[in-house]
């Protein structure tokens, strides 16, 4: 059964579509493979909430600006509230707090996240970094890329607003005329804030629940021996819950009800991902390796370093279980087996 999309097309660039009264659709370019983020405005008394901000570059801000002469209509933003520390969501919130005296609203832990990203540039990074990539078993020509690339986040994402008011899972915000539940998911990031509405049928899922594709869960040099796919499979249960007929608002493709095939969907797929990452470790294989088997389609470096961080993911979940060991030679390469 295919999910149902209310909308079939999505707002240009810069402009919005109404998804219900009071909240509309408002989609920003990305300089990526995935090349979209969906924000969110929801009528705030005399002005307007802002749910996420896009990339923090010269389009995004010449677009804003047609939104605030535009659809916006010259009424202020009243809240700035981001759902988490990536860059496609928080990139362009201090220049919105500058412009207008309006705090960062998110979860400690994604505020604390991307803070500590954008600043943490130095040698120490790059040790870690080498580090892990080592162990994951990389060689000596894509370690050198690790050195390149150093820290990919903090060259693109430099301004993180140096406070923020913490919102917390379970709490309700009041905006406008209703109010919206904050519903934490994790695994794709550490905290990431949901919004649900009752009221209207609504929930701001973030990318904790995208229409079409999984949303990258990751290990990373910053954690790395964290389990954030055993921790997404434990957050999607959370959105079960919500009424069925419940209208997504995704911030990657299009809105769609049918929430809990979805949820059942994402968790489908991973059991499958699972399944194949364990039948992959018959013999002794590093996540490398393992890359080439998951994602045998040609990838740019980008994409590299999320289908490596993904793999792990997969390594640490079964390792969680019990369902592989882990062995790591003289020279810090880690590999796992069935076992």
């Amino acid at each position: 059964m295919s999910l149902d999309h209310p909308f079939a097309d999505a707002p240009a660039f810069g402009h919005t579509i109404a998804v219900a009264p009071g909240v509309l659709w408002l989609r920003m370019p990305l300089p990526f493979a995935l090349d979209h983020v969906n924000l969110w405005l929801i009528e705030d008394g005399a002005g307007w909430a802002v749910v996420d901000t896009s990339v923090p570059d010269r389009r995004s801000r010449e677009l804003w600006q047609a939104v605030f002469d535009g659809p916006m209509a010259g009424r202020p933003i009243t809240r700035l509230l981001v759902t988490h520390f990536h860059p496609d969501h928080i990139g362009l919130a201090a220049w919105l707090q500058r412009r207008f005296n309006v705090p960062l609203e998110t979860t400690l832990g994604e505020w604390l996240y991307g803070r500590m990203l954008s600043l943490d540039s130095g040698e120490a990074f790059t040790k870690a970094s080498l580090r892990f990539y080592r162990g994951a078993g990389f060689d000596d020509v894509l370690l050198d890329l690790v050195r390149q690339r150093g820290n990919a986040y903090a060259a693109h994402t430099r301004h993180i607003p140096a406070d923020c008011l913490r919102i917390r899972d379970g709490e309700t915000l009041r905006i406008g005329w209703r109010g919206w539940r904050v519903t934490v998911g994790e695994g794709h990031s550490p905290e990431m804030a949901c919004l649900w509405c009752e009221e209207a049928g609504l929930l701001i899922s973030g990318d904790q629940i995208l229409p079409s594709i999984s949303p990258n869960i990751s290990i990373w040099p910053s954690e790395p021996e964290a389990d954030h796919l055993t921790e997404f499979l434990a957050s999607l249960e959370r959105f079960a819950e919500l009424p069925a007929d419940t209208l997504v608002l995704p911030s990657h493709g299009l809105p769609f009800r049918g929430l809990r095939q979805r949820v059942a969907q994402l968790a489908e797929h991973h059991a499958e991902r699972l399944v194949e990452t364990l039948d992959a470790c018959a013999a002794p294989i590093t996540a490398h390796e393992l890359l080439a088997r998951l994602f045998p389609r040609p990838l740019d470096s980008h994409q590299m370093f999320f289908a490596l961080g993904e793999s792990l993911a997969h390594l640490h979940c079964l390792r969680s279980r019990g369902q592989v060991s882990r062995e790591t030679d003289a020279g810090g390469v880690h590999r796992y087996r069935r076992g």
